[in-house]
């Protein structure tokens, strides 16, 4: 007994964040980019087209949430979710045990909305979205979207056991550079989201001048992560640490833990101190504090960067997957 409904109202949507929150929790796909703390802000920031969510309930609770929306293009509207380019993971919300039913549904209520394209781009492997399928969609084949490298961490002392020796050299290497230059600390900063994002933008914008300036010189994507961080830190999903040399913070890195996996976000350091690497002393302390936290893997995320492969991370690929009406139906 599923009845859905779309939600176009932005208040609408925010109101409904308790329920969403349960869902999250209970959804096997969920990762830190599909819950309200952060799919809220976005819209909030952004709001690129029409908002089309679609919830799918069983008598009072929520069992299935797709945060869409239609953007319109010459080539006619496209059903897209929210969220799109900032998150690196993206998919549908269900409720375990009913994936399949959930799906259908959610699929059933897009049909009702005016689109010629439905993009959901990347999906994880298993996602629930992988699994929507419906007589009046045409699916096209599944492509891969973007790869995320993934290290495998387990034990006390992950960057003994699972961080390549060269790498390992390269930080006690940095470790040492940095106390010559003065007294190293490494502070978490997750209490203090307003604070720490003021060094994220400061040393983001130096390590990225000259090079495209970084993805936060956009003042909407500015605006969007401080809403995000302090809502995100509010339900303990962050992790921030902050690198100082004496007096100066020189490095910073932003990050999520959720499960049994950490996600390495954005970091900034400052070129001055860039023989010292701070960034590395940064992604180190970060792997040993997932691994203490009982995290499994540590995702860097999307991006083939060379940094990923020297800590031993291996692609994981997420997909692409777009939708047509069938011309049958």
């Amino acid at each position: 007994m599923l009845r859905s409904e779309i939600i176009d109202d932005p208040a609408a949507l925010e109101a409904l964040a308790p329920r969403w929150w349960e869902l999250w929790a209970h959804s096997r796909t969920a990762t830190p980019f599909q819950c309200p703390a952060w799919l809220v802000p976005w819209w909030r920031t952004f709001a690129p087209g029409e908002l089309a969510t679609i919830a799918v309930w069983r008598g009072d609770d929520l069992v299935g949430l797709a945060p869409f929306y239609l953007e319109h293009t010459p080539s006619g509207p496209r059903l897209l979710p929210v969220g799109i380019s900032l998150s690196d993971y993206l998919d549908v919300l269900c409720f375990p045990g009913i994936e399949a039913a959930v799906a259908a549904v959610i699929a059933d209520r897009a049909l009702a909305i005016n689109w010629s394209q439905w993009i959901l781009p990347d999906l994880p492997a298993g996602a629930a979205g992988l699994t929507i399928t419906h007589p009046a969609l045409e699916a096209g084949e599944l492509v891969d979207h973007a790869a995320c490298p993934v290290l495998p961490i387990a034990g006390d002392d992950a960057l003994a056991v699972c961080v390549p020796a060269r790498r390992r050299r390269q930080l006690r290497r940095a470790h040492r550079a940095a106390c010559r230059r003065g007294c190293v600390s490494l502070t978490p900063a997750q209490d203090s989201p307003k604070a720490f994002f003021d060094h994220l933008i400061r040393l983001h914008g130096a390590r990225w001048a000259g090079h495209g300036d970084g993805v936060l010189a956009d003042p909407a994507a500015e605006e969007f992560h401080r809403q995000a961080l302090a809502l995100l830190a509010a339900q303990g999903l962050v992790r921030c640490w902050l690198v100082a040399i004496d007096d100066a913070v020189v490095g910073a890195y932003y990050g999520f833990h959720h499960r049994h996996r950490a996600y390495a976000y954005l970091g900034g350091f400052d070129p001055a101190y860039a023989e010292e690497s701070p960034g590395a002393i940064l992604i180190g302390h970060a792997i040993s504090e997932a691994a203490r936290e009982g995290a499994r893997e540590f995702d860097f995320l999307r991006g083939q960067e060379t940094y990923k492969y020297g800590w031993g991370a291996v692609d994981q690929w997420t997909t692409r997957k777009v939708w047509t009406r069938s011309m049958a139906q």
